[in-house]
Formats: C-alpha cells, sequence, structure tokens
C-alpha cells in the first residue's frame, strides 16, 4: 500500500457553549476564528483546525486510564524549557486553570492546563525532531 495518511487535519473538541468556548481559545490561547455559528466554531490554532462543538454538559476530551488516572488527549509542544516556562507563567496570569511543571521521567518537562469546560490538555517542552527539521528555521532552533 502506498497510500498514507499525512496530517490531522481537525481536532474536534466538546463545549457546552460554543460562544463562550470560542471567546475563551481566542482572548487565552490567541486562536483565530475562521467561523462560529450555535452549534460550532471553527478555530484555527497551532497550525490547526480545531472545531468547538455544542455537546451536552457531561462530555469532555478527558478519559480514565488503567490506572484510574484522568488523562488528556493532546499534548501541545513549545521549543524548549524556557519557553515552557514562559507559557506557565502566561497561562497563571491568564488565570487558567493549570497544574505545576512536572518531570516525568522522561526528556523535557509537561504541564496541564484545562479549558473553560474542562477539557485537559498537556504542554511538554520538547518539539517532536521531525517538526524542528521540517518546519522550523534556522532562527528559531
Amino acid at each position: 500500500m502506498s497510500a498514507k495518511l499525512i496530517r490531522v487535519g481537525t481536532i474536534y473538541i466538546p463545549v457546552t457553549n460554543v460562544k463562550r468556548a470560542s471567546e475563551w481559545y481566542i482572548n487565552k490561547l490567541g486562536a483565530e476564528l475562521s467561523y462560529q455559528d450555535e452549534d460550532k466554531a471553527i478555530l484555527n490554532f497551532v497550525n490547526q483546525s480545531i472545531f468547538l462543538v455544542k455537546s451536552k454538559e457531561d462530555q469532555s476530551t478527558n478519559f480514565v486510564d488503567i490506572y484510574g488516572e484522568e488523562r488528556f488527549s493532546i499534548t501541545f509542544e513549545v521549543n524548549g524549557l524556557s519557553e515552557l516556562e514562559a507559557i506557565h507563567k502566561d497561562f497563571l496570569d491568564k488565570k487558567i486553570r493549570i497544574g505545576e511543571i512536572e518531570d516525568r521521567g522522561h526528556a523535557g518537562r509537561n504541564f496541564v492546563f484545562y479549558d473553560v469546560d474542562g477539557n485537559k490538555f498537556d504542554v511538554w517542552s520538547e518539539l517532536s525532531p521531525s517538526f524542528k527539521e521540517n518546519f522550523l528555521t534556522s532562527f528559531d532552533k
């Protein structure tokens, strides 16, 4: 088979109030609004199309692993520990619900944050090697 998946085109995130969630992503994370109606919003964010979809109150992207720990389904990457620390402080200043910076026993450091609907996300201080190689200029590295 020569055909292969190339990239993730869209991520869908359940929200209870599309307008409120859109404003949160725009104001707190710097997303750009592409489209919005009562049931959904399309945001351009971190080189990705993000759909915020109106859902029931008890929906989220979170799940519980085999050990009973609530997990996130998306990890965002930043370019190094100083960037991670800076964005952690920025999120704290913006009153985003965040966790502490953690050493999870692998390269880099992480912290979690939550959107206005309680969707849990992760931030990692290490950019994927293929992203660095293919998308960063020598100035960014």
